[in-house]
């Protein structure tokens, strides 16, 4: 009876259910690293806040991008300074992200301008 008892006690424990795995929540977005390449068309597009086919519109048109293999690359530096010459500045223009401080360049943006508007006067005093 006890090697009948004891098989049936060692079956009940085998047949226990297996606790099901909690559901994990899915894990937060790890913040992406910049690199100072960028890979391929969506990732040049997004860093630029264009859609796909805007960066292509703009690479034909002169932005540097480079072909290796089967991929595009663009620096990020390369895009900042370009983007900063179409809109006529002598500065590369700063792409802001969600991390971004941006006083630093609002500062520098209004020192610009100030610089900018004391130019024109003294020309018109001329």
């Amino acid at each position: 009876m006890d090697a009948v008892f004891y098989a049936l006690a060692l079956n009940a424990i085998t047949m226990k259910k297996k606790q099901k795995p909690s559901k994990k929540s899915r894990p937060t977005a790890k913040p992406r690293v910049q690199h100072e390449r960028l890979k391929g068309w969506n990732e040049i597009a997004s860093f630029l806040g264009q859609p796909v086919a805007v960066a292509q519109r703009w690479a034909r048109s002169g932005m540097p991008v480079m072909r290796e293999g089967r991929f595009m690359y663009a620096s990020r530096e390369e895009l900042s300074r370009y983007l900063g010459r179409e809109a006529g500045l002598d500065v590369p223009v700063h792409i802001a992200t969600e991390n971004t401080d941006l006083s630093a360049d609002l500062k520098l943006a209004l020192a610009h301008a100030r610089a900018g508007k004391h130019d024109e006067k003294k020309k018109a005093k001329r």
